[in-house]
């Protein structure tokens, strides 16, 4: 007599052993694309704000330059502020000079430390996990974008600064104050990198920036933070007499 076999259980059990991780068709690597964030992120006012004041300072110093005559240094030496008005290299130079040391370092907090924080602020970081976007990829895909419009901003300085600086300068050599000269094409590509350095010191600025707005829900603190720190830290770099001590 054979032995009666217990038929196969189809419980919720079995069906959600049986279920797949994942609902059909979605994909992590398809959430939050960057252009999507390249875009929310274009159509914020500070961005607006952010490139329209980089824009308008070649303007301020032509003003500048007009009302006060041109530009003079100490005694007979000659500084790369007196070459300013020497051809829209120069006065491409001198943006980047004049801005490298707090104006640059503002876009790059605001972009990396802001991103973060006013979603939370905002509550929509909330929904945007339950798109459900992984963490990860929206921490990667926010971080490429500020690191990208951080560059972008520094890009925009020098070129409005060529364009104004070539009309009303003309388009000519990068005069060196040392002695000598630079063709322009010399010129441009000595511009770009010093554009690249700039951004690779801001690295920095721009991981503190980041990791600020992922501990709080205040925009401001982040940026402020970022910006703050950073200046201390140049402040500290410029103190001889902590010697290797600045190294660290």
């Amino acid at each position: 007599m054979s032995t009666p076999t217990k038929p196969a259980t189809t419980g919720p059990a079995s069906e959600a052993a049986s279920a797949p991780e994942s609902a059909y068709g979605y994909r992590a690597g398809r959430t939050l694309p960057l252009r999507v964030e390249l875009v929310r992120q274009l159509k914020r006012r500070r961005t607006l704000v952010m490139g329209a004041i980089l824009a308008v300072l070649p303007f301020v110093l032509v003003v500048a330059f007009a009302i006060g005559g041109e530009p003079e240094g100490p005694g007979d030496r000659i500084t790369l502020m007196d070459t300013a008005t020497a051809s829209g290299a120069n006065f491409a130079a001198v943006n980047l000079f004049v801005s490298a040391g707090f104006l640059l370092v503002v876009p790059v907090a605001l972009f990396c430390g802001d991103t973060v924080a006013s979603e939370a602020s905002w509550s929509s970081l909330r929904y945007l996990l339950a798109a459900p976007v992984p963490r990860a990829r929206l921490l990667a895909s926010k971080l490429a974008v500020g690191l990208g419009l951080s560059l972008a901003a520094m890009v925009l300085l020098p070129l409005v600064a060529l364009a104004v600086g070539t009309v009303a300068y003309g388009w000519g050599p990068l005069a060196i104050p040392t002695g000598g000269s630079l063709a322009p094409g010399t010129a441009a590509q000595r511009l770009v990198v010093v554009v690249a350095y700039i951004f690779v010191s801001q690295l920095v600025t721009a991981a503190l920036a980041f990791w600020l707005s992922t501990r709080t829900d205040a925009p401001l603190g982040a940026v402020g933070g970022a910006v703050g720190l950073t200046i201390v830290g140049n402040v500290l770099d410029a103190v001889t007499a902590l010697g290797h001590w600045r190294d660290l």
